[in-house]
């Protein structure tokens, strides 16, 4: 219980900040003595991403409501959007798994893309890719005059955030938000609606990843659903206590995530980068 609470504090302030949640989660995992590679620490992890969501619903429903249904055409250009973005993250996440797993991982016996979540030196290098793409996006917003940015997400826009989506799907480390918001801020996107979208993407995305986590863990269990009743007890808790986590989170940190500068999160990533360095080479 003591740790599930703890994991789902770390999920909870990490969620809506740039600067993946999942990596923070991992490493407070190894901190205390555990596996996140097993499969039901990776449920775990993809259930503490649903109390948070669930957390982000509730309290962004109004604001999602003024920015994507105030009209008919409003509407139908985000569904088209979600819809677009959506496929695209499933076409290059899932490209990128199967060659993971299918030639990358081919010489290991029931290889899955989740075996990697155990390498805090991939996580290290994801971290820092993450920290340099935010730092340029941070930068090129700073110097970009306010009114450049267009209101409505273009066919051109909301395809190139879904498709970098996909690349976020096998690393952890790689920010989900950070890489989908900051490839918004380059395509110009104005700010918020970039972390509106950004958002509402996790929202879809959150389900499949669910599913795929309670599949792994009914293969490792040797398909007896009686196996999974612990991990799925201990799932359930993860999503509770990270609901209210998040939304304790949100009520303080969305309004100094828009007051703040986008490219300090860069430098975090870069800095939280060398920290996960240190301790991979620490033996963690």
């Amino acid at each position: 219980m003591f740790h599930i609470i703890i994991l789902a504090i770390v999920q909870g302030l990490a969620e809506l900040l740039p600067v993946s949640s999942s990596a923070h989660v991992i490493v407070a995992e190894k901190l205390m003595g555990m596996n996140p590679a097993a499969p039901e620490m990776t449920l775990l992890l993809v259930m503490l991403h649903t109390g948070t969501m669930l957390a982000v619903i509730v309290y962004f429903w109004r604001r999602w409501r003024q920015a994507f249904f105030s009209s008919v055409p409003e509407l139908k250009n985000f569904i088209v959007a979600l819809i677009v973005a959506t496929f695209l993250t499933g076409v290059v996440g899932g490209g990128m798994i199967e060659f993971i797993e299918k030639v990358l991982m081919r010489r290991q016996a029931h290889a899955w893309v989740e075996q990697l979540f155990n390498r805090l030196d991939l996580i290290a290098a994801a971290l820092a890719m993450a920290g340099v793409f935010i730092l340029v996006a941070g930068l090129v917003e700073k110097r970009r005059r306010p009114a450049a940015a267009p209101h409505e997400l273009t066919a051109a826009q909301y395809s190139w955030i879904g498709a970098i989506q996909g690349l976020c799907i096998p690393f952890r480390g790689f920010s989900r938000s950070g890489a989908t918001i900051s490839t918004g801020l380059l395509a110009r996107v104005a700010r918020g609606r970039a972390e509106d979208f950004s958002f509402a993407l996790a929202v879809v995305l959150t389900p499949p990843a669910d599913a795929r986590e309670i599949w792994r863990l009914y293969q490792s269990q040797h398909h007896q659903l009686a196996g999974m009743v612990p991990a799925a007890t201990t799932s359930i808790l993860g999503v509770v206590f990270a609901f209210l986590a998040g939304l304790l989170a949100l009520k303080w940190l969305s309004r100094w995530l828009e007051t703040g500068r986008w490219h300090f999160f860069g430098i975090y990533c870069l800095l939280a980068a060398i920290v996960v360095a240190y301790l991979h080479h620490s033996g963690y």
